[in-house]
């Protein structure tokens, strides 16, 4: 916040005032947001039209990794740059550009330098600025920052839900902004978001956003010709009729204890990355689940955008103990165990639930 908008605040004894200048905070960051994440996003869409086995690689930890996960990076990281300056920018991302920099990766970087133009080419105000490899290996580099509890630091995902995407399937393209340790802005591109709840909507493309005390918001990616909507999570209130989702990979047990003792029947929505929060703040879905192996360390990358969208949706987001996700520790969350995603109403007998299923759990052992 400027010195002036600052002053302001202080002298005005009216809340209506403060509130309106504090909800035009992140005006310009929110728009800068949204910008990038539209752009990225359509680089991510035309690669995994294309997409053949052999373009998929491996990174050190074996997760894999394509022209879309740099390419989204480079995308988001130059925008944001171009946009916001001359404020400086602290970019904490999954990817870095060391394998480009390895013998042999020249033609790959090359390929990733085509596609962050031809997605820039978009905007009119990008057209004519053309990005060297050198400029895109430097702009994937941007996101080392290591985030914590001062400051202001954007956390991206370019492509969350890589698995996902190399089959076709869905994924999101996921950006959010940390300040003084607390996530206040989020955005998130959903390109394959199913509506669960209805059979006959099939596979449309949303970006959803969302501002701290500002509610959440959803759109067509197909751009501003289609007005934002706000989003709610559900009403409902008896947690038989809740539908759950999980992640895609193999099934956890305590997901599904926990799930009996609330008297779910149908099966868990088995949904990659955060697009499960996505179906969570619009409705789709009351409950999302993940409990992982024991010593896994959660990135806050994985997290930010869709924890923030599904809070101002009217959801609330913990983990298994009912405490906040804590992203002011660096790049990794520090929590307990378990992250729980539902309603108000619903919160209170999930906890339950889950303590119950977790001491179950113990004295099996």
């Amino acid at each position: 916040m400027n010195t002036y908008m600052t002053r302001l605040i202080k002298s005005s004894s009216s809340c209506f005032v403060y509130f309106f200048i504090v909800s035009m905070t992140y005006e310009k960051e929110l728009a800068a947001a949204k910008k990038a994440v539209s752009l990225a996003v359509r680089l991510s869409q035309e690669v995994q039209k294309s997409l053949l086995q052999s373009d998929v690689r491996s990174k050190t930890d074996k997760s894999p990794v394509t022209a879309a996960d740099y390419g989204s990076q480079a995308v988001i990281s130059h925008v944001l740059k171009r946009e916001l300056h001359p404020e400086p920018l602290y970019l904490v991302a999954e990817e870095n550009a060391e394998d480009l920099k390895k013998d042999g990766a020249e033609e790959f970087l090359e390929s990733i330098t085509k596609l962050v133009n031809n997605a820039l080419a978009f905007d009119d105000s990008y057209a004519n600025s053309s990005l060297s490899m050198e400029d895109v290996r430097k702009a994937i580099d941007h996101g080392r920052s290591q985030g914590g509890s001062s400051g202001r630091h954007w956390i991206l995902d370019p492509v969350d839900g890589t698995r996902g995407f190399v089959k076709g399937e869905e994924y999101a393209v996921a950006l959010a902004l940390l300040v003084e340790g607390k996530v206040v802005l989020g955005v998130m591109a959903c390109p394959k978001l199913e509506n669960h709840k209805s059979a006959s909507s099939g596979k449309v493309g949303r970006l959803f956003f969302a501002t701290e005390g500002e509610g959440a918001n959803v759109q067509s990616l197909e751009g501003d010709s289609h007005p934002p909507e706000k989003v709610q999570v559900s009403n409902i209130e008896n947690p038989e009729e809740a539908t759950f989702v999980e992640s895609s990979h193999k099934p956890i047990p305590i997901h599904s204890s926990i799930a009996k003792k609330l008297g779910i029947k149908a099966p868990p929505l088995r949904i990659h990355s955060q697009v499960k929060y996505a179906a969570l703040a619009r409705g789709d879905a009351e409950i999302y689940l993940r409990f992982t192996l024991k010593g896994y360390r959660e990135n806050i990358w994985n997290h930010a955008a869709g924890a923030i969208i599904t809070t101002e949706a009217g959801g609330v987001v913990c983990d298994a103990d009912g405490n906040p996700l804590d992203f002011s520790k660096g790049k990794h969350l520090e929590h307990k165990t378990g992250i729980v995603v539902s309603t108000e109403k619903l919160m209170p007998r999930l906890l339950k639930a889950i303590r119950e299923s977790m001491e179950e759990e113990r004295l099996s052992l």
